[in-house]
């Protein structure tokens, strides 16, 4: 369960409690807007993030370092919670069970078995519980003011498409950033660029890049040692893919300015995306659809009768176009045309993925009516280059995305009260 228990763990060290009314007396460590972020707080979104690099086996920076950091992510993470609040954004129990269930179902168990397993490695799940909730709601807030600027056109698609040196690929990189406030004093932006550069030259003298950005980096995966995971080449801002198509593997680049402050970007692993081949199928369908006018069972009734005109040797098109209630295939003689094996849901992809090509079903149910399904061919298809438009437009986005929220958090971070007590 080690493995597990980082993942959990990385949740719960992001996400500790910035709202323990109830202790009252407690230390305040930081006070932002209307809201505070007391001791046990902090001491605890420390602990989780000690546990998890003991886990990893990753060295500490210094406390003082480390509570600094973690008190930064708390910080920002209070001010999206508040953010959220007057934007009325809601999070339900539906939501969290889905989330919860999905970190279960990725690491191979369900969602009890997730439970056990927290509460076995000494946490407790009624807070991991809460604590997903706020990265819901986080996200929610984040995505949300985002998406009201963020548009991607057909010529962007093409212009990203015809990137072909980068388009194909995945990276993964490890970052380092030397922050700077957007309206730093030229002093600030000269002592930005003195401790970037210095980092490189540790960096150039053999220094573990993790461990650095464990130590040094402002950037929001600093306690993960800065690794930013894989990402597709053209998520990335230009100013960093830029860099990365004359890099080889282990290499890292100069400090690299941007309106967030200074970069440092290593190549730590590169892969091309694999030739993406589906099954497709192609049938026909007939529907009599559930109604006030048509019960299931007087449904039944006119099913059957199609069915032993079928066995009889009508034609399937000619029955579909005259008698299906299926608005969308009926006046195609009931093609539904190619698509994967669910894509019309469970039932009728439970039945076709046992039809030969041209076997007819007999009739079926499902909670809408009931169903006729002749399968007509199975393919298997390149898709490849409709996987690559919508990769594209997806990674645009995402990339648009990450640059609107990177400058809504740093925005509201500058303009908010905050007082650090510690």
């Amino acid at each position: 369960m080690k493995k597990l228990s980082i993942l959990f763990l990385i949740l719960q060290g992001t996400f500790a409690s910035v709202h323990a009314q109830d202790q009252l007396l407690e230390e305040i460590v930081a006070v932002v807007e209307e809201g505070v972020i007391l001791r046990s707080d902090l001491d605890r979104a420390v602990g989780n993030i000690v546990t998890q690099f003991k886990a990893k086996g990753t060295q500490l920076p210094p406390k003082s370092v480390l509570d600094k950091q973690v008190l930064e992510r708390l910080i920002v993470i209070e001010l999206q919670l508040q953010k959220a609040d007057l934007a009325g954004v809601r999070v339900s129990d539906a939501d969290i069970d889905a989330a919860l269930s999905q970190v279960a179902s990725k690491n191979g168990i369900n969602l009890q078995q997730m439970q056990m397993a927290i509460e076995n490695d000494g946490m407790n799940f009624a807070e991991f519980r809460s604590d997903m909730h706020k990265e819901l709601k986080t996200e929610k807030v984040r995505n949300g003011l985002a998406n009201q600027n963020v548009t991607v056109s057909d010529h962007e698609i093409e212009l990203y498409l015809a990137d072909n040196n980068i388009s194909q690929s995945e990276v993964r990189l490890g970052h380092i950033l030397v922050s700077l406030d957007a309206k730093a004093e030229p002093e600030a932006v000269s002592a930005a660029k003195e401790k970037a550069d210095n980092l490189y030259k540790q960096l150039e003298e053999g220094e573990t890049f993790s461990v650095l950005a464990t130590k040094s980096s402002d950037g929001q995966k600093a306690l993960e040692g800065g690794d930013l995971g894989w990402r597709a080449s053209n998520e990335l801002p230009s100013l960093f893919s830029d860099q990365l198509k004359s890099m080889n593997i282990g290499e890292f680049t100069h400090p690299i300015r941007s309106a967030s402050g200074y970069h440092i970007i290593r190549l730590s692993d590169k892969r091309k995306q694999a030739k993406k081949m589906i099954t497709q199928y192609n049938a026909r369908h007939i529907m009599i659809l559930n109604s006030e006018l048509m019960t299931a069972e007087q449904g039944k009734g006119v099913i059957d009768e199609l069915s032993a005109r079928l066995t009889e040797g009508e034609d399937f098109a000619t029955i579909a176009e005259s008698k299906s209630d299926d608005t969308n295939s009926a006046p195609l003689g009931g093609d539904l045309g190619w698509f994967q094996l669910y894509e019309y849901g469970q039932a009728i992809g439970d039945v076709l993925k046992d039809l030969e090509d041209g076997e007819t079903s007999p009739p079926f149910s499902t909670q809408s009516g009931w169903h006729i399904i002749k399968k007509v061919a199975q393919r298997e298809n390149d898709v490849t280059d409709d996987i690559k438009r919508a990769q594209a437009q997806q990674a645009i986005h995402t990339k648009k995305m990450n640059e609107e929220v990177e400058k809504w958090i740093r925005d509201i971070r500058a303009e908010a009260f905050i007082d650090i007590r510690i």
